[in-house]
């Protein structure tokens, strides 16, 4: 008897699921598609930290992507699985990068929101600022420039690399580096 291939866990395989619903939008090729790869890319976001909940829905978006991009997939370039998880890792990169910047806009509108009721508070969060401050100004300048288009400018990563003609990597290294340091300076805040 044959062994199936480590992608067959389909029949038809999951190859010919994606090139019938590029060429004529199959339902049923797609509830096929979606009935043996959702369970399995919930489980692989799950072990990538996200919650059932999230995991849940983020494999639901992999999967309408698959519906929505069928027509991009070419067997030439890897395997069906392959493609799937990889468009399933990199929608969890991005919800990653999403609730971080949620995380550091809501910590900063919290800040903003104060409302100082004695002097001492007053007189305590602008020794804070200053400290921050203080803290971005210790750094090396091509760490500085980061930091500023990140969390003053709100700049995404891939913006400021292409801002600063530098690669991506570059930008990513300088913003940990450079919280690192900052972290330090400060933990005394936390």
């Amino acid at each position: 008897m044959d062994q199936p291939s480590g992608d067959a866990l389909t029949d038809p395989p999951p190859e010919e699921l994606i090139a019938q619903i590029a060429l004529a939008q199959d339902k049923n090729a797609f509830a096929t598609l979606f009935d043996a790869y959702a369970p399995r890319v919930k489980f692989f976001l799950m072990r990538q930290g996200a919650s059932p909940d999230s995991a849940e829905e983020l494999a639901q978006e992999v999967l309408l992507t698959v519906w929505r991009k069928a027509s991009y997939f070419s067997s030439q370039r890897g395997s069906a699985s392959a493609w799937i998880f990889t468009i399933a890792r990199n929608l969890r990169i991005d919800e990653t990068r999403r609730n971080k910047r949620a995380r550091v806009y809501a910590m900063v509108e919290e800040f903003d929101d104060v409302d100082p009721d004695t002097p001492h508070d007053l007189v305590s969060s602008k020794e804070h600022a200053l400290r921050v401050r203080s803290a971005i100004g210790e750094l090396p300048v091509e760490q500085q420039e980061v930091v500023r288009l990140s969390f003053v400018e709100g700049a995404p990563h891939s913006e400021i690399a292409q801002r600063l003609k530098l690669p991506l990597g570059t930008i990513k290294s300088r913003l940990r580096l450079a919280m690192r340091r900052m972290r330090k300076s400060l933990e005394d805040l936390a």
